[in-house]
């Protein structure tokens, strides 16, 4: 087990009370474990208790097996950190970043240059990291936080502000990087990202984990097997049918549909993973 929390509980000085309480949770090594909740739920608190910034949680908490509170300054060779805001030296270039930033690890570390064309970022490019979009900053970001090719890797709203393209290509290297074996602890609001990528996600709210399941597993929980498909109809309009599949009678209704009319298009009607955090929690992701 690469990460294993129990019972844990933060309070800011001065809070009125507890903004994590009780957390418990396993992450698997190579599993994408998405934590999943609103603004002020304790998402980024449980992120930097994890990686060490606020140091004064009560509970037991093991990463690498080892009791979080003792590892040393040596624990951040192992891990790598990408933050929704990206925190750039912005008067260097890209290239200046990662080769100023590896010089902080005691272990093996990537080749800038093979970095920033994984990334889609220039290479041998003068330009400031100022004058890059906030796109390529991001990314930039997450090349930073590879570069000593972490076991563990928290990401922060990796997808922020890229176009269709990049994300796509950075969904698919977050999977690429679990499946070479590197465990990702992923906060997001966007919960198809989550849905795509997860192996199993956490819903928190107001501090308590509330669930925790693969993301398949919670849209079949109370699901009503529906089937909806459109074909045309008199006039050129487009007529739509919905069948209830546990049902005899609409079943066969379905059926005899798919032989008869001249369907456009069909669609399970399973909840969204979205639809599911608003059942558990009552609240929107915002």
């Amino acid at each position: 087990m690469i990460v294993r929390v129990r019972d844990l509980r933060f309070r800011y000085p001065g809070g009125a009370g507890d903004v994590l309480d009780g957390l418990d949770f396993d992450i698997s090594e190579g599993e994408i474990f998405g934590f999943l909740g609103p603004n002020g739920s304790g998402k980024s608190t449980t992120q930097k208790v994890l990686t060490r910034i606020l140091p004064s949680y009560r509970g037991a908490v093991k990463v690498f097996d080892k009791d979080l509170g003792s590892l040393r300054s040596d624990y951040y060779n192992h891990i790598g950190v990408s933050f929704e805001f990206p925190n750039l030296y912005e008067k260097l270039t890209a290239e200046e970043n990662l080769e100023f930033y590896r010089g902080f690890f005691d272990v093996p570390t990537d080749e800038p240059r093979e970095l920033l064309e994984r990334f889609d970022l220039p290479v041998g490019d003068s330009r400031r990291v100022g004058a890059f979009s906030k796109g390529m900053k991001m990314r930039l970001v997450l090349a930073r936080s590879l570069i000593n090719r972490p076991k563990l890797w928290f990401l922060d709203e990796p997808t922020t502000g890229q176009d269709p393209l990049h994300a796509v290509q950075i969904r698919d290297m977050i999977r690429q990087m679990a499946d070479g074996g590197t465990t990702v602890f992923l906060t997001t609001h966007d919960m198809t990202v989550a849905d795509k990528l997860c192996d199993r996600v956490a819903f928190i709210n107001d501090g308590t984990l509330v669930v925790v399941d693969t993301p398949r597993a919670l849209k079949l929980q109370d699901h009503q097997r529906l089937v909806r498909i459109e074909y045309p109809a008199d006039g050129g309009t487009l007529a739509r049918e919905e069948f209830h599949l546990d049902d005899p009678a609409s079943k066969q209704a379905f059926v005899d549909a798919i032989q008869t009319r001249e369907i456009e298009t069909i669609h399970t009607l399973e909840p969204s993973l979205e639809d599911v955090f608003l059942r558990v929690t009552g609240r929107g992701l915002s």
